[in-house]
């Protein structure tokens, strides 16, 4: 049996990762795998470990996972595929795969043309309330968190 786990950063913010629970909920219902899961690298879980285990316990004997990310950044490169590898060598009869990540793909452009049309009649950013985070600080030293980090 397989298991598709889509794998996304995560966030602080409960709720931030919706969307791609409502891609996982599309493809059972419109592309009728059994068995998607989500789960992230970091903050709130799930995470990789225990949604792996999760399928498994439910009977995957391959597991497809496919990062939800655009970039092929250090966690593509380098951080997903030791914690893949780790949990392949625990369960060495399951067949664990790391499949393409959301990277480039020309309905991509047709999304953005959307998104173009979409946003052209929202109001100006300085109009925009803002949402204070309970945190403000960023484990990765992102520079969106309010100032030049030279």
């Amino acid at each position: 049996m397989q298991a598709i786990i889509l794998l996304g950063h995560g966030s602080h913010v409960p709720d931030a990762s919706r969307d791609m629970e409502r891609v996982a909920a599309g493809l059972k219902t419109r592309y009728h795998h059994a068995m998607v899961e989500v789960c992230h690298m970091s903050q709130l879980g799930p995470h990789f470990p225990e949604t792996f285990d999760k399928c498994v316990r439910q009977g995957a004997t391959e597991v497809l996972v496919l990062p939800y990310f655009l970039h092929l950044g250090q966690h593509l490169r380098a951080d997903i595929p030791r914690i893949l590898r780790a949990k392949a060598e625990e369960f060495p009869r399951v067949r664990l795969v790391l499949g393409k990540n959301l990277g480039f793909d020309p309905v991509l452009v047709d999304l953005m043309e959307k998104r173009i049309g979409e946003s052209l009649s929202l109001q100006d950013v300085r109009e925009l309330p803002i949402v204070r985070a309970e945190d403000e600080s960023c484990a990765h030293g992102c520079a969106h968190r309010g100032g030049d980090r030279r």
